[in-house]
């Protein structure tokens, strides 16, 4: 039976609701409805008492999760959208993410942001804010590209003391299945080679990963072998293996479906600048979507986030130097 990368992030909260009474569910829709994306589907009915539905609030939602945190429960809140969390980005960048520096008690809570473009969401609904929250000391943000990874990112990050920013790729939620399902032993932090290549390295994570397999696919017919570095957590950022990576490659092409100025991509290419320049046979590049808001028109939402066609393209430019 195929398990898709929403049912595996459904599995991992059924799995930590059952075997840890302070873990509970809150969020919009979440109950009898199972959520705007049914992650939650069924999980009221075995659970009602931790399955709560939320008022239309989201800085309420974080601030009731915070508090329940405080006292020793271990919250996992769902925003409908990763945009929405914007309304409750006070309660998640000054309360969640300073409390243990200000009073030694930890915030064990996850907030599951639904991330990323889908054709015709337009630019309230498709953004990806990982970069943003990755900017704030505290908080720790994950982007699993895989079904295990979502599994498994999802059982640790609840399992973690600090607050975790969960960030899940709509687009990946019913698109990405396999039939081998396994939890993977590689903690919060850790990033992995997933293609092995030796004349560029291509750095990204979430559906980029995806893009970027495709792109080197492509480019493998001309002899090319592109190495893919798979990030999975933004903040900590594995540099080590990136570094490993253009150790070997030479070569480095950061993409990210975020906006260009500040995003991940930005960060792992000032990283390897810093710390890798003697790497380097090529100026390290990024690829992202447009510095534009998202458009609605699925033809202009493609032309706006990095594909595997213009991954494809700045890896031969990169490769050309």
């Amino acid at each position: 039976m195929s398990i898709y990368y929403i049912d595996a992030i459904r599995l991992a909260l059924e799995e930590a609701l059952d075997k840890d009474p302070s873990v509970f569910l809150y969020g919009q829709d979440i109950g009898r409805f199972g959520g705007a994306f049914k992650a939650t589907q069924g999980l009221k009915e075995k659970f009602p008492d931790r399955v709560v539905d939320a008022p239309i609030s989201e800085d309420a939602i974080a601030g009731l999760a915070i508090g329940a945190a405080i006292e020793g429960m271990r919250p996992v809140i769902e925003m409908q959208f990763a945009d929405f969390s914007s309304i409750a980005f006070n309660q998640i960048v000054n309360n969640a993410a300073t409390h243990y520096f200000r009073t030694g008690v930890p915030v064990p809570l996850v907030m599951r942001l639904p991330s990323g473009g889908t054709p015709g969401s337009g630019p309230f609904h498709s953004q990806n804010l990982e970069a943003i929250y990755g900017h704030y000391p505290g908080l720790k943000v994950v982007a699993p590209a895989f079904v295990s990874d979502a599994y498994s990112l999802m059982l640790e990050a609840i399992a973690c003391d600090d607050p975790v920013i969960f960030c899940e790729h709509k687009f990946l939620y019913r698109w990405l299945s396999t039939e081998r399902f396994r939890p993977l032993d590689l903690p919060i932090g850790k990033g992995r080679i997933i293609r092995a290549g030796k004349h560029a390295t291509v750095a990204t994570y979430s559906a980029m990963v995806h893009e970027a397999l495709k792109a080197a696919d492509e480019l493998a017919k001309d002899g090319w072998q592109i190495e893919i570095v798979d990030l999975r957590t933004i903040k900590p950022l594995d540099t080590d293996t990136v570094l490993a990576s253009v150790a070997r490659t030479g070569r480095l092409l950061a993409v990210s479906e975020d906006f260009p100025f500040g995003s991940v991509a930005s960060e792992v290419v000032a990283k390897v600048a810093s710390s890798g320049f003697d790497l380097l046979d090529a100026p390290p590049m990024q690829h992202n979507s447009k510095d534009t808001p998202i458009p609605y028109h699925p033809n202009l939402w493609s032309a706006h986030r990095p594909t595997a066609e213009s991954i494809k393209i700045a890896l031969l430019e990169l490769l050309n130097f």
